[in-house]
């Protein structure tokens, strides 16, 4: 065999041992809303600004104590949380079992792709938005600060195979995990409800790129 190639392979083989000993914390994602300052004041009124409940992992970003509902052509789900600050577009996020009780066939997509996603309408207590797009299943993805990303050795725009619950009977390999890479973000793995019961996984459990 060529002895460049040998080489390729041996280093290949290296880098999945080293990628595979080292954690990605997990972050479960509910089903939730990010608002144009527009849309949020529509609902909850011209005065109203968000509030903070809690922050959440990705620096600056927080979950906020307003809630609202999700209105589909087949059934509604209550108690919708935002999280903020404001974005420039309006974008919700769901499940594959929210999507059926709402009756609403989005895609799987990065945030912010909604070129053809459905629409949804949202209620608040003071108002109502229609949305005539927005509606997203989240791909599945990794965050990493630029220098995690060096550590990690990946690329902004890179997918990867990821092992979930390892060593246990839930123990999964979710292929084609985007990884996403930036100066303001946190190194966390996103699944969403559904991806990480079929894994067993809870907040801040370790995943392995494989």
């Amino acid at each position: 065999m060529d002895e460049k190639i040998v080489k390729e392979m041996v280093e290949d083989i290296k880098l999945r041992e080293e990628r595979s000993s080292m954690p990605v914390p997990v972050g479960i994602s509910n089903r939730h809303i990010h608002l144009t300052k527009e849309d949020f004041k529509t609902l909850f009124g011209a005065e109203c600004d968000d509030t903070q409940l809690k922050p959440v992992k990705q620096p600056g970003q927080y979950a906020c104590k307003e809630l609202f509902t999700l209105e589909g052509p087949k059934g509604s789900i209550k108690d919708v949380r935002m999280i903020g600050p404001y974005r420039k577009y309006s974008q919700v996020e769901v499940s594959a079992a929210d999507a059926r009780k709402l009756g609403v066939e989005p895609p799987i997509r990065d945030s912010g792709k909604l070129d053809n996603t459905p629409g949804i309408k949202l209620v608040g207590p003071r108002g109502t938005v229609v949305l005539n797009k927005g509606v997203i299943m989240s791909k599945r993805h990794i965050h990493f600060l630029t220098t995690e990303a060096a550590q990690y050795k990946v690329k902004d725009g890179q997918e990867v195979r990821v092992l979930c619950g390892r060593g246990t009977e839930r123990e999964a390999i979710y292929e084609r995990v985007l990884c996403r890479v930036s100066d303001q973000f946190a190194l966390e793995l996103h699944l969403d409800v559904e991806e990480a019961n079929a894994a067993g996984m809870k907040n801040g459990d370790a995943a392995f790129i494989v």
